[in-house]
């Protein structure tokens, strides 16, 4: 039976519970966003001890379901103000799955700068005081707990952005070679597992078992079809292995929707320098690794390991976003200095997105030049000093561009937006704007249906059907998030349609149940029907769901478009 693991820093104690009825069959985003709307007050300090901090596997995570291995943490977000829900690979989501937990909640909040490590094994959990590893960086962290604890675990942490609480701390887990650069990093959960005196979660599932199933046949069947599906669709057989997310870079720039240099224009001069030819090319000449699986299950292998020019180990999972937030948005076309910048991100425990744009806004301040790589570097390693400047990168654009008096900061509910310019593709304008989980695009990718080279109709520049456009996706995507399943997969799920029924059969095949393409639409219905009640509930309104004024204001080049949805057709998206 799946249950729940209730650890309480107040009274350091762990308790095994059933799972609630009212929660069976959710998983991953579902399960942590319901718990969160069902236990955590709306107006609560999400610092506070009446914030929880929930960690759910996907619902076919520690199956033998392709690409199953991504986990949800969620909670109330400092950062946002709202609910949260952050998403992340890498091996722990399969682990705690064998364990038979379908959530961990964190609860309470324990005496001032104690710090603990909870481990868990099949049918125990213990929390260990662990003041000696305060400050640790998390690959630091994570050799010496591998040291005592074993290299077959994974581990879930916390850099000293999360210890310091700062608004863009992240949790960064292990990936498959048992480095911790794996991010839970938006919306700030990291700085709320830090004020709950929690360092870090070991997962050891030597005991664990494979989460039962109702009709195996029908899952193995299902099994084969999306294996199946990922192994023929060009997109996940041929061109993430090739040169991973960042090959998003070319035609992202070639429709004018890559915003750089602070958003100032949509075309990047300098994009063939971080091009995901460039990076595959480069690591490659080097001795490092493409085609790699950096997630539990995952065939599509869109992960890298980037290496300097002696061969040493810089960062694994070089993303397309990251490439964007620092080497396009601070003109750093060296991906030398890109790939330095996500390691200290990895290490502090912050999140790239925001901690890109937040050096951006910096140098917009004039703290520093765009295209400084060393200012730019010394900048996130402020943080890691405690400094004030540091501290203020820490708490992201939103903070930066406040101290500064910059008007164009690119957030939406103080979160950083993603590498799609909203101008250039209004759907994902609608997208930053509408969802609960602020600026996200992982909540609401319409990229796809905007761009001609993708299969997609929508006229990108045209405000005409976006609301409609990033309501499906962002329903869709609701529903995709309680499986546990990459994002990634859904292109061959969706464009073959063995692929599609291999789903449904390996969901049926779990539960014994006989659900379909509507029970789904309904499904992603309910998510987001919870985080939006929760994030009013909590004292956000219609203003909260708009893009800042210069989106509005300044025309981008090269197409010379601002954002053009209108507010009340925004505040439409929920009407379902």
């Amino acid at each position: 039976m799946e249950k729940i693991l209730r650890i309480n820093m107040t009274a350091k104690s762990c308790r095994y519970e059933a799972l609630p009825e009212q929660f069976r069959g959710l998983g991953g985003r579902g399960l942590t966003s319901s718990v969160v709307a069902h236990e955590v007050p709306p107006r609560c300090d999400p610092l506070g001890p009446e914030n929880k901090l929930v960690i759910a596997p996907g619902t076919l995570s520690g199956t033998a379901c392709p690409n199953s291995g991504r986990m949800s943490v969620g909670g109330k977000s400092p950062l946002t103000g709202g609910i949260k829900e952050s998403n992340v690979g890498g091996n722990s989501s399969a682990k705690i799955a064998r364990l038979g937990l379908a959530a961990i909640i964190i609860e309470g909040r324990p005496e001032p700068a104690t710090q603990h490590v909870l481990t868990l094994t099949q049918g125990s959990a213990e929390l260990v005081p662990a003041q000696e590893l305060k400050g640790q960086g998390t690959y630091d962290l994570a050799n010496r707990l591998y040291e005592k604890y074993g290299r077959k675990t994974a581990i879930v942490c916390i850099g000293p952005a999360g210890e310091m609480q700062l608004a863009s701390a992240s949790i960064q887990v292990t990936n498959l070679d048992g480095k911790p650069c794996r991010a839970a990093g938006r919306g700030g959960m990291g700085s709320v597992m830090g004020s709950k005196g929690l360092k870090a979660i070991i997962v050891d599932d030597t005991d664990g078992i494979s989460p039962a199933l109702k009709n195996p046949e029908l899952f193995k069947s299902g099994q084969k079809k999306v294996a199946d599906a990922i192994l023929a669709h060009p997109m996940t057989a041929e061109a993430m292995p090739a040169q991973g997310t960042a090959m998003v870079v070319a035609p992202i720039n070639m429709v004018g929707a890559f915003p750089a240099i602070n958003a100032t224009v949509g075309t990047y001069e300098k994009w063939e320098q971080i091009s995901g030819d460039a990076l595959a090319r480069l690591i490659s000449e080097r001795g490092g690794k493409t085609t790699h699986s950096g997630c539990s299950n995952c065939i599509i292998r869109c992960s890298n390991v980037f290496v300097d020019k002696d061969k040493n180990y810089v960062t694994s999972g070089l993303e397309y976003e990251t490439i964007w937030a620092i080497g396009g948005m601070c003109d750093l076309a060296d991906f030398d200095a890109i790939a330095r910048f996500d390691y200290f991100c990895d290490d502090l425990g912050v999140d790239t997105m925001n901690t890109g744009c937040a050096v951006a806004v910096a140098m917009e301040a004039g703290l520093k030049q765009f295209g400084d790589a060393v200012g730019a570097l010394g900048l996130v390693e402020e943080i890691g000093k405690r400094s004030e400047i540091g501290r203020l990168i820490g708490e992201g654009p939103a903070a930066v561009g406040k101290k500064y008096g910059i008007a164009r900061v690119p957030v939406v509910k103080n979160q950083s937006i993603a590498a799609y310019d909203p101008r250039a593709i209004q759907g994902m304008g609608v997208t930053y704007a509408t969802c609960p989980m602020g600026a996200d695009h992982t909540a609401g990718w319409t990229v796809a249906a905007s761009l001609e080279a993708l299969g997609g109709k929508l006229d990108p520049l045209a405000p005409e059907g976006q609301v409609a456009c990033s309501r499906e996706v962002q329903i869709q995507t609701a529903a995709a998030d309680c499986t546990g399943i990459c994002q990634f997969a859904g292109f061959p799920l969706a464009d073959i349609p063995s692929g599609g029924e291999g789903l449904f059969e390996m969901i049926n095949g779990k539960y014994g149940t006989t659900i379909g393409p509507q029970d789904v639409t309904e499904l992603g219905k309910r998510v987001l029907r919870v985080e939006h009640e929760f994030n009013l509930k909590a004292g956000l309104t219609s203003k909260d769901n708009r893009l800042p004024d210069f989106f509005y204001k300044e025309a981008l080049p090269p197409h010379n478009k601002t954002f053009l949805v209108k507010d009340e057709e925004l505040d439409k998206l929920f009407d379902f």
